[in-house]
């Protein structure tokens, strides 16, 4: 598999955090922020998934305000605004999709339905896995190494969390990088 922003956490054990590059620190730091400041939609969703259902497919400024405020947090930080990192038209169109198809309670259940396994320990997979870094991406190498078979790592200086949309030629071509090693 090959993702970006890979969801790993510390466990606690201080040895695992040991020896870490000034990048994988600065990750660190910020899952901390992002855990302190930024975490809030994960709550909600995670918690009360229905409520926010019935309010964000209620209102298209409520949809709109809710996945706008992610791009404005996890896009390049190079960027002052969203449309600066994504093309208006993309994100309103993504924001549409979610109106017009009714799904933020879906997308909101994901979350529900993942958060009875937060902080448990998992086996580790062994899937070949590629791990794509850009801005603002909270995945520190060992923590991801841990859990997963990581074979393929790439850092980017451009994009963020919507690397498909932000930079999809960098996200692109480390996704053919990654597989033609696989074949």
């Amino acid at each position: 598999m090959h993702v970006n922003n890979l969801g790993t956490f510390p466990s606690g054990d201080p040895a695992e955090l040991v020896g870490l590059t000034e990048a994988d620190q600065a990750r660190l730091g910020l899952m901390t922020t992002w855990g302190r400041d930024m975490a809030g939609y994960a709550i909600v969703q995670s918690t009360r998934p229905q409520t926010i259902a019935y309010a964000l497919t209620d209102s298209p400024v409520g949809q709109l305000a809710w996945i706008v405020e992610k791009f404005k947090e996890w896009t390049d930080p190079s960027a002052s605004l969203p449309e600066d990192a994504v093309d208006r038209d993309l994100i309103l169109t993504d924001v549409s999709v979610y109106w017009l198809t009714g799904t933020a309670g879906s997308a909101a259940r994901i979350y529900y339905e993942d958060a009875r396994t937060w902080g448990q320990a998992k086996p580790r997979s062994s899937v070949p896995t590629g791990v794509a870094v850009f801005p603002n991406d909270i995945t520190v190498r060992p923590l991801a190494e841990r859990d997963h078979n990581v074979v393929h790592w790439a850092e980017f200086n451009r994009g963020g969390h919507f690397a498909a949309m932000e930079a999809p030629d960098l996200l692109v071509g480390d996704v053919r990088e990654f597989f033609r090693r696989l074949r």
